[in-house]
């Protein structure tokens, strides 16, 4: 048996002198017949099993994936930042991209409490406008989250358009002249370390929000300490499950329904237009890239874009007009 699988044997890359074998104990009982031996499955079944035993590969995130020494100062370095602006100086704020939906008559996992049965199509091959991306905010002290849902990509305006909608809808009437806003999300994605175009956003918004804007990025491979993973989107999954999402208004209902015993409460808003994703422009470092957009009357659904310059050699955005707030990061 041993000289059977000698050729279909291989060794673990991690592990010395861990081996294995995707040959099954009929092919090798037909074979080892075939060569004199009687023996059958079930008593090589018994053979193998005294050494070897069926597996499935594991996927496993090892400790060098995410231990690092940046890794490890970026971490502990988030939390303290939010100890001071709960002191009074501003708001945290928790942002992510939950689990984009389906809309259309198509399955949606959990079991609710009903007098039939819910039939709903079994393939779910869907257009780009059938997707519902929902964008959270989640205020850490005030325990009050929002969800901007849109249809279309999870781009990195949607994201500060999901800020500014809380600003205009729950932040603006609590704290009118806050100095500061801090967010706290992750650092892939749409609202990622690497993506200038979200850091260009941001500048955008902090001049229509007329504060600066602190932003705390959590290392990779510990998104789930971020604090809307475990306060809002776990409770907005239970409020959704086995609903069958035709609708982006279906969809607001059921998320508006979201509350908890401490006192959550989640406002879901439709996002007016669809979100695609942008073309990739590549800036020379070199140089100063001057992003002049054209000035609009401010309202309670779009935000105000204003002249902002991008300095390459510093890496750092700064608004044209001397009167707006910079912003930092």
């Amino acid at each position: 048996m041993e000289t059977l699988i000698e050729h279909d044997t291989a060794g673990s890359p991690v592990v010395e002198g861990l081996r294995w074998t995707n040959r099954s104990a009929p092919d090798l009982a037909e074979e080892l017949q075939d060569r004199g031996f009687s023996v059958g499955v079930d008593a090589l079944r018994r053979i193998l099993f005294d050494d070897w035993a069926c597996r499935a590969v594991r996927r496993s995130r090892t400790k060098q994936a995410v231990a690092s020494r940046s890794a490890t100062s970026s971490f502990n370095s988030s939390p303290n930042c939010v100890p001071s602006m709960n002191g009074g100086i501003g708001p945290v704020l928790s942002i992510d991209t939950k689990k984009k939906e389906i809309l259309g008559n198509f399955f949606h996992p959990g079991r609710a409490l009903t007098d039939g049965r819910v039939i709903v199509q079994d393939h779910d091959f869907v257009t780009s406008q059938q997707r519902l991306a929902p964008y959270g905010v989640f205020d850490t002290g005030r325990n009050e989250g929002l969800m901007l849902l849109s249809r279309g990509s999870d781009t990195c305006r949607l994201a500060c358009d999901a800020i500014w909608r809380w600003w205009q809808t729950a932040g603006e009437a609590a704290l009118p002249h806050t100095p500061r806003l801090l967010l706290l999300c992750d650092c892939g994605g749409s609202n990622g370390n690497r993506q200038h175009l979200f850091k260009e956003e941001l500048c955008y918004l902090a001049a229509d929000l007329e504060c600066d804007i602190q932003v705390a990025h959590y290392p990779p491979g510990c998104s789930k300490y971020n604090p809307i993973e475990h306060r809002m989107f776990c409770h907005v999954s239970r409020s959704l499950q086995a609903v069958v999402l035709k609708t982006v208004e279906i969809a607001r209902h059921f998320i508006s329904r979201t509350k908890t015993a401490l006192g959550l409460r989640v406002v879901a808003d439709p996002h007016g237009t669809p979100t695609r994703k942008a073309s990739k422009q590549v800036a020379n470092s070199s140089t100063t890239i001057r992003s002049c957009l054209t000035n609009s009357c401010p309202s309670s659904t779009t935000r105000r874009h204003r002249s902002l310059c991008y300095d390459g050699n510093q890496g750092s955005y700064f608004a044209s007009d001397p009167n707006l707030v910079a912003s930092s990061f």
